[in-house]
């Protein structure tokens, strides 16, 4: 590895809740094991059920994880960006890949491969710990995304997707996600959430513009999130 690769690497670490806590050391004798590769928009990193000896962490760009559903129908688990880590699952199980991975945009990542990061992992119970605290934190987000889809109705869920998710530029928040999208990290269609977008427009809780979802009240969706 490169100078300049292994010392992205280990700011990219750096950030990782995973290792933020790991003496300056300990983050370079693990950025020395990543390995650098990049995918192009819309490319696939990895499948669902595919053999996971690896895991990666975003330099450059946003990965998607995701998961198909037997009615066509796909389901957004997570959107994430520079310094976080995926793939660690099957990683630590030695199992199969538990959801799809995409690059949403242009992306930039660093590999560990699982014979690297399993030694390390032993030799550092700060590195364990953390990860379990990772973990348990996914474990819940996922409970509270079933929880979610079981008991709120469309309104409580799509506020909350919209409240959640990063914000581009200044001002009034602005999200460039698409109604399918929307619709895939809420658990519902699109035809259900351009319905209730478009009455939230009539509302003036938010504005669609130029393919831009424009959040004006948040406090009105803070109200409907917490109605439930």
């Amino acid at each position: 590895m490169s100078d300049l690769t292994g010392e992205r690497a280990r700011k990219v670490l750096e950030r990782c809740a995973l290792f933020r806590a790991l003496g300056e050391r300990e983050r370079i004798d693990l950025a020395a094991h990543a390995q650098p590769r990049t995918f192009a928009a819309n490319q696939p990193i990895f499948h669902l059920g595919e053999p996971g000896y690896s895991m990666m962490g975003v330099v450059v760009g946003t990965v998607r994880i995701w998961l198909p559903t037997p009615k066509g129908r796909d389901i957004i688990l997570a959107d994430l960006s520079a310094g976080e880590l995926f793939g660690e699952i099957a990683l630590l199980d030695g199992k199969e890949r538990s959801a799809n991975a995409t690059a949403l945009t242009n992306c930039e990542l660093l590999v560990l491969e699982r014979r690297d990061v399993l030694p390390f992992l032993e030799r550092s119970p700060t590195a364990c710990l953390n990860l379990m605290q990772m973990l348990c934190a996914r474990v819940r987000r996922s409970d509270e995304r079933m929880a979610e889809i079981a008991f709120f109705d469309l309104p409580a869920r799509l506020a909350r997707v919209l409240l959640r998710y990063p914000a581009v530029g200044r001002g009034p928040p602005k999200l460039s996600l698409s109604q399918r999208e929307l619709a895939e990290m809420s658990g519902s269609t699109r035809e259900n959430v351009n319905r209730c977008l478009r009455d939230w427009q009539r509302q003036g809780i938010l504005d669609l513009k130029n393919r831009w979802t424009i959040v004006l009240k948040p406090e009105a969706l803070h109200a409907l999130e917490q109605s439930f």
